[in-house]
C-alpha cells in the first residue's frame, strides 16, 4: 500500500524556517491568537519570527511582537499590507 502525506505547510519555504521561541509562544497563547497564528501560510508565519528574533535592542522585539499579535488579532493585515486569506 502507497500512501501518500500531505507535504509539510513548510517545505516550499525558500528561506531557512525560523524556530519559534517560547516567548512568542506565551504570548500567542496568553492574548489566545496561536490559533489564528497556525492558519497562516507558512510564510507569513516564518516571516514574523525571523522579522521578531533578528531585532537587536529588547524594545525592537517587543514592538514588532505587539504589532505581529495585533495584526493575528484584527485579522486581514500581514506586515501593515492588506492580506486576505487564500493569498499567497
Amino acid at each position: 500500500m502507497n500512501l501518500i502525506m500531505p507535504k509539510d505547510k513548510f517545505s516550499n519555504l525558500t528561506r531557512p524556517k525560523y524556530p519559534m521561541p517560547d516567548f512568542v509562544k506565551t504570548a500567542l497563547v496568553q492574548r489566545d491568537l496561536l490559533k489564528s497564528y497556525q492558519q497562516r501560510p507558512a510564510y507569513q508565519q516564518n516571516d514574523y519570527i525571523g522579522w521578531i528574533t533578528r531585532a537587536k535592542r529588547p524594545e525592537t522585539v517587543q514592538k514588532r511582537l505587539n504589532q505581529m499579535l495585533d495584526e493575528l488579532e484584527k485579522g486581514g493585515v500581514y506586515m501593515k499590507m492588506v492580506w486576505r486569506p487564500g493569498q499567497q
